[in-house]
């Protein structure tokens, strides 16, 4: 556990981590200070900010499971001590790291007799568990368990419903949020003649990220919320005067696509996210909001599917190539 003594700057406005411990795998905590704020400040920052780090964060984990031996969630198993619901819910615990897009296909095939836990799950590359010794079932027999799992990333919470059921394929609810529990607390002092206040967040998170991790994707979040704001005007301005001036850079992306894919590039595109490309926060924001993650995803599209981009405009496709320099990095 590593604590510092609270240091108040009267002259900026600074953040600090006061407290940091790993309590299990499963399990870390942080405490952080925000100062010096004005009266009233302290209140509007941790309340936005407990509401995103609790609902706004991505995390990974197991939606859906299959298998041919299992007739139904509520059946038991020959052999397994465990009933099949009680397997999916060990599941559900099974924490996740990861920053994958969309789903993947992991799986478990365990002979018994033996306990199978977290560390028999075959996952694909991109994927990390963070508590190997998580329990998922025990085999009292020499049978074999196969079980086909999904994994997604998202965020918030998913329950499952009747109509999420498939032949053999059973849902499990998904609990992306990453981040367990958060609180804000305010400390008051008088500095001169002015009342100013110090806030203080607390945040425990599940083990694939830590806290300070999961405050710099808040923090990042929260600013995505509030920049179409700040280009309301600006966007409104170019709509009217330019939307009929500018035209179309002479090449597309998937001439430029084809050329990294004679190169063999393809592979090493899909590794390079949007997020590398220092790219203007309204055009970031317009490309994550159509599912645009990596640099492959973009060159996948055409100028012509771009533009029907809500907010998007014929200035960013050029200012994206002019950001790539494609032929100087790739060619």
């Amino acid at each position: 556990m590593v604590r510092e003594k609270v240091r108040v700057s009267t002259r900026t406005l600074q953040w600090k981590c006061v407290e940091s411990r790993v309590d299990s795998k499963r399990l870390y905590y942080g405490r952080f200070i925000l100062s010096p704020l004005m009266k009233g400040q302290a209140d509007t920052i941790g309340i936005a900010m407990r509401r995103v780090l609790l609902g706004e964060i991505e995390g990974t984990c197991i939606t859906r499971a299959k298998s041919e031996k299992i007739p139904h969630e509520y059946s038991t198993i020959v052999g397994i001590q465990e009933s099949v619901h009680e397997i999916l819910m060990n599941l559900k615990e099974i924490v996740l790291r990861s920053n994958l897009y969309g789903t993947r296909d992991a799986s478990i095939c365990v002979k018994g007799p033996g306990y199978v836990t977290a560390q028999d799950i075959i996952l694909p590359p991109s994927v990390e568990i963070v508590d190997n010794t998580q329990h998922i079932a025990n085999l009292t027999e020499p049978i074999n368990l196969c079980i086909e799992l999904q994994i997604e990333r998202n965020r918030g919470y998913r329950i499952k419903t009747l109509n999420n059921f498939q032949d053999r394929s059973y849902p499990i609810d998904a609990v992306f949020m990453p981040v367990r529990n958060a609180n804000h607390s305010i400390h008051s002092y008088v500095n001169g003649n002015e009342k100013q206040e110090i806030l203080f967040l607390e945040i425990w998170t599940n083990g694939s990220l830590t806290p300070k991790e999961a405050l710099y994707e808040a923090s990042r979040n929260l600013i995505d919320l509030f920049i179409p704001f700040l280009h309301a005007e600006e966007e409104n301005l170019n709509l009217e005067n330019n939307q009929h001036k500018a035209t179309l850079p002479p090449f597309t992306f998937h001439d430029i696509f084809e050329k990294l894919r004679k190169n063999k590039k393809e592979i090493a595109l899909k590794s390079i996210f949007i997020d590398q490309l220092e790219l203007p926060p309204r055009i970031y924001n317009c490309l994550k909001r159509s599912n645009i993650h990596t640099l492959l995803d973009l060159l996948n599209n055409s100028q012509k599917n771009l533009m029907k981009i809500e907010h998007f405009h014929v200035e960013d496709v050029k200012h994206i190539l002019d950001i790539l320099e494609i032929e100087k990095h790739f060619a």
